[in-house]
């Protein structure tokens, strides 16, 4: 999914600042001195998601900061960019403890992190759009998922099995940092997070482009298996603990659940949307 680009800044010229309403610019929000930060966006780290980052030619980065050791792991990844043409700047090369201290604390960095700018944005009109042409379009509809761990798995699951998005709210959402993009493992490129002011009205846009909306509950009477989902398909999951809020599962066409059972009757958010993306996939 291709996904719209401000204009460039005239040659010579530094680009015109970033717009704090604008739903892309989370990625550069918020205090550029604290853990994540960095001078013109937001801090990627580690070998996956920075490597995805740095051949996203949608990806505008402004540095590359890597120890000796996360460069070298890095070179194939450099060679490939240089290949495709890829403008990219320098290296900046610092040390373990460097990274520590511009990284939130704990991160696996594995030794290098890259400095971005926000990916366009895309609205819910573009995924309708596209999925004009795909009669077995898979996008994924979270509501008020909060966690950015849960999140960036979610996107790693949705690119696994071709999901084309994942929807958000606006609002109860997590920026788009880090730590998101660290356990997105790279998805965070390839797999667009489109976020929307009101679900509701975007489940009826979706099911307007027909889409078959699917609430995963473990109140639904039918289990996901139970459920034709060979066509346009959204997969919609609730938040941690809550579930899916009472309004959001009323607008969806069916409400189903996934055959767990013991002790322990439910999955964490994220876990429940592998599994589901996995159960979509081999139905089909």
């Amino acid at each position: 999914m291709t996904r719209s680009k401000k204009p460039s800044a005239p040659h010579g010229q530094p680009p015109a600042p970033a717009k704090s309403h604008s739903p892309s610019n989370r990625e550069s929000r918020g205090d550029r001195s604290s853990p994540g930060r960095g001078a013109q966006g937001v801090l990627l780290y580690g070998l996956h998601p920075v490597s995805a980052a740095w051949l996203n030619p949608e990806r505008r980065i402004h540095r590359l900061i890597a120890t000796e050791a996360g460069r070298a792991a890095l070179e194939p990844v450099l060679a490939q960019a240089k290949a495709r043409g890829l403008q990219r700047p320098g290296l900046m090369p610092a040390d373990r403890n460097d990274l520590d201290r511009m990284l939130p604390p704990g991160a696996v960095h594995q030794g290098v992190a890259v400095d971005v700018a926000p990916l366009g944005e895309i609205g819910i009109e573009d995924l309708c759009v596209e999925a004009d042409s795909d009669p077995s379009a898979l996008v994924v509809i979270l509501d008020q998922v909060t966690d950015p761990h849960n999140v960036g798995a979610i996107l790693r699951s949705a690119s696994a099995f071709g999901a084309k998005a994942v929807v958000v709210t606006e609002r109860n959402a997590p920026e788009t940092t880090g730590v998101l993009a660290k356990s997105a493992s790279g998805a965070l490129e390839s797999v667009p997070l489109v976020r929307v002011t009101n679900l509701a009205r975007a489940l009826a846009d979706l099911q307007q482009a027909g889409f078959w909306t699917v609430g995963l509950a473990e109140s639904g009477k039918s289990t996901l298996a139970q459920c034709n989902l060979t066509g346009r398909t959204a997969l919609v999951l609730g938040a941690e603990g809550a579930g899916l809020r009472r309004l959001t599962m009323e607008r969806c066409d069916i409400v189903a659940r996934l055959p767990t059972q013991g002790p322990v009757g439910s999955l964490n958010v994220s876990n429940a949307a592998a599994v589901a993306l996995y159960e979509v996939a081999r139905l089909r």
